[in-house]
């Protein structure tokens, strides 16, 4: 593994840590340090508009469209100084990450000069169809339909799991097209106007009380044709270079968890223990957990580091994002049980409570921790399919 960091990404750490310095409050702090969707609207529009305007919303899209063309370094500088500064997010992550690249490669040019510069902006913001009630980790699978009426295609089905489709404005959706092809051949990719007559967004409310996710219903949605994301029935290639993305920005986790787990630290040394111990710190049985979530978080920052190197060395993420998914969810459980662990009663409010219960999400979301398993195993491993 070869990983440090060149000239331009230490020039550009001095950049935007001056930025940043002048431009982020205590205000813009509270949020939290991570996407502002569900905070105040007004204040994570206008902190958007502000990333945008000084080339900082997507550092990684081409000039041409707001971006810098940052190579993979200063990506990773880029998201060190937001962590350290405590600085909020974008208003639309799932647009300017995910889709827009596949707006990029897969898009007309009408479609770019349409999408991206709103994109850019927080003007509008983005969800994904992708999963459905019988389509989830075995995305190709589903069965929304889409059927060719003259110029607009006519769209029925439902999709789940949607993340901010109570407000987005618009989806990127996969609906099948062809239902005599295999299944990976016959779906395409629309880009859909969300006030669309024949468009409802239920929300789901988790077990954390947030309605986070939604479910979407189609009856009867005209969409132009035009609105078509790459080639017809070649939606799962669209699909691809989407998730591909969306796996990608595992490299930058560990960021979150390992200061996570230094509060958790932190608060174990000036918490009293259990069973006569002065701190939780000093209980053997507690301290072994918490070195046990010291050393997955030191783990996932070196499977991280071994991604980027290997995008620096021309070879495109691959399984790395699988091992780093599967390390962070399940580090991200075992140190919160472990903060029920320093706490006691205590643990059942507050926000170490509510990361507990949403903790159980993180080896469902973004790929299961059963797919994940395949992936390195097929691919890694070189193990054969069970037949």
């Amino acid at each position: 593994m070869d990983f440090s960091y060149p000239p331009v990404a230490v020039a550009f750490r001095a950049e935007i840590r001056a930025w940043l310095d002048e431009h982020l409050t205590d205000e813009l702090r509270s949020e939290g340090g991570a996407d502002m969707v569900g905070g105040n609207l007004e204040r994570a529009h206008d902190w958007n508009r502000l990333l945008a305007d000084a080339g900082y919303a997507a550092i990684a899209w081409p000039p041409e469209w707001g971006g810098r063309g940052a190579g993979i370094m200063e990506q990773v500088v880029f998201a060190e100084e937001m962590h350290r500064a405590g600085a909020p997010g974008t208003l639309n992550p799932i647009g300017l990450s995910n889709i827009a690249p596949a707006i990029i490669q897969w898009g007309t040019e009408e479609q770019k000069r349409r999408f991206l510069p709103p994109m850019l902006r927080g003007d509008d913001i983005w969800c994904q169809g992708f999963s459905e009630p019988d389509a989830g980790s075995d995305l190709a699978s589903l069965s929304t339909r889409a059927i060719r009426d003259g110029d607009v295609w006519v769209i029925n089905g439902q999709k789940t799991w949607n993340t901010f489709g109570h407000l987005a404005n618009w989806c990127e959706l996969l609906v099948r097209t062809d239902t005599e092809a295999p299944k990976h051949k016959g779906i395409t990719c629309l880009l859909v106007d969300m006030t669309l007559p024949g468009v409802e967004v239920r929300p789901l409310v988790t077990i954390t009380g947030d309605p986070e996710f939604n479910e979407v219903f189609f009856t009867d949605v005209r969409v132009p044709v035009d609105m078509m994301l790459g080639p017809q029935n070649e939606g799962w290639r669209v699909a691809m270079t989407t998730l591909a993305y969306e796996r990608g920005t595992v490299a930058k986790l560990h960021l979150g968890s390992r200061a996570k787990i230094q509060r958790l630290i932190d608060l174990a040394k000036a918490t009293p223990g259990p069973n006569g111990h002065a701190t939780a710190a000093e209980d053997p049985v507690i301290r072994q957990k918490l070195a046990r979530s010291y050393l997955e978080g030191e783990l996932l920052k070196l499977v991280s580091e071994r991604a980027i190197s290997a995008e620096l060395h021309g070879r495109a993420m691959g399984p790395e994002g699988s091992i780093a998914k599967l390390v962070w969810s399940e580090l991200e459980q075992h140190t919160v049980e472990v903060a029920s662990d320093v706490l006691g009663p205590d643990a059942l409010s507050g926000q170490w409570a509510r990361d507990r219960v949403y903790s159980r999400a993180l080896t469902i979301a973004g790929g299961t921790t059963q797919i994940n398993k395949n992936i390195v195993a097929q691919r890694i491993l070189g193990l054969p399919r069970d037949r």
